[in-house]
């Protein structure tokens, strides 16, 4: 089964899965000659950023999202005055598939649920392909995946930057940055980086962590590169390492997360909806800094979810989304449906 394309505008290296683990073992250059010819886009289109005919999304149906996308057959939903501007200027609506390079693979009470590589990239696929998805966050091995199969195109790429802090792991919270460094964004022509800052006070080695997390922000800065900074206040309970969402725990997080390296111009952050979604607007008087709000984990209750994001995103700093699991493994099954819910709420 081929992964659909969002878009008709180049022939991918590898148009299905088969030809991916193909090309990986004979020509494993493929990848960096992928990302050197990849069309690449503004983090941010504006309101008055013209979408050329070359470069506009193509809508594809949920009906031909697993066939692949040629310019022959590509479906334009859109009318030409439609493209000439964009969806949601100046929001980004991210899709993240960068929780199995830290071991996280439930969904739900599926505890290996995105075990299967090929069934990811093919829900990740359908994601990108619907209209006003900006882009995509995920470990190198998962963007490599991508840019062999053509779905990068005129998209932003955000690269996982720190996944040493395996789940459940005793050192779960040493989030080593064992991912992208800055040097292979620059060398892929990657749009952006995210980093996990999580801070236990009761954990001696958390202020390694900040350490790193601050020299990283500063080697970003000094590319031009956005770094997106997802902070959380944590604790250990009964052995099990939890995120605290009380609104000053969030509040804290993103104090500190904002203070961080020599220069917060190239630094967002990623942030969650507090366990009382009214204390957000208070929480988001913290900080200037722009900020996207992570989906994190919501159960069976995807419209209350929706219901949540709807809110937050009403804040003045809150300039989209970044959603992973809940969106790419619906209750329901029907990933365009809930993507194209979450695309609507900006």
């Amino acid at each position: 089964m081929t992964p659909a394309r969002p878009t008709a505008s180049a022939t991918p290296a590898a148009p299905s899965v088969r030809d991916l683990v193909r090309l990986r073992a004979e020509r494993p250059e493929a990848i960096a000659e992928a990302a050197a010819r990849r069309k690449r886009r503004p983090l941010l289109r504006t309101a008055d950023t013209a979408v050329t005919a070359d470069t506009a999304l193509t809508a594809v149906t949920a009906d031909t999202a697993l066939t692949a996308v040629t310019a022959d057959t590509a479906v334009t939903a859109e009318t030409a005055s439609d493209r000439a501007r964009p969806p949601h200027p100046g929001r980004l609506m991210i899709i993240a598939a960068d929780h199995p390079a830290r071991g996280a693979l439930a969904v739900g009470d599926r505890a290996l649920a995105m075990a299967n590589r090929s069934e990811l990239l093919q829900r990740l696929c359908l994601a990108l392909s619907r209209p006003g998805v900006d882009g995509v966050l995920a470990s190198a091995d998962v963007l490599d995946d991508l840019l062999l199969l053509g779905a990068l195109e005129d998209k932003v790429v955000m690269g996982s930057m720190n996944r040493g802090g395996l789940a459940g792991a005793a050192f779960e919270l040493d989030d080593r940055f064992t991912g992208h460094r800055p040097e292979d964004l620059v060398r892929h022509g990657f749009d952006a980086g995210k980093l996990l800052l999580r801070i236990d006070h009761d954990d001696p080695g958390s202020l390694d962590t900040l350490h790193a997390a601050a020299r990283t922000i500063d080697a970003m800065a000094a590319h031009r590169l956005p770094v997106f900074v997802e902070p959380f206040l944590c604790r250990r309970v009964d052995g099990r390492l939890r995120n605290d969402l009380g609104a000053a725990a969030v509040t804290t997080s993103i104090a500190i997360a904002s203070g961080l390296a020599g220069t917060s111009a190239y630094t967002w952050l990623k942030v969650p909806v507090t366990e009382d979604p009214d204390d957000m607007a208070q929480v988001m008087e913290t900080s200037t800094l722009p900020a996207v709000l992570l989906g994190g984990e919501v159960g069976d209750d995807l419209d209350g979810a929706y219901g949540k994001w709807r809110e937050a995103l009403r804040l003045p700093t809150v300039r989209g989304l970044v959603v992973g699991r809940s969106l790419l493994y619906p209750v329901d099954g029907d990933v365009a449906g809930a993507v194209d819910t979450a695309v609507s709420l900006l």
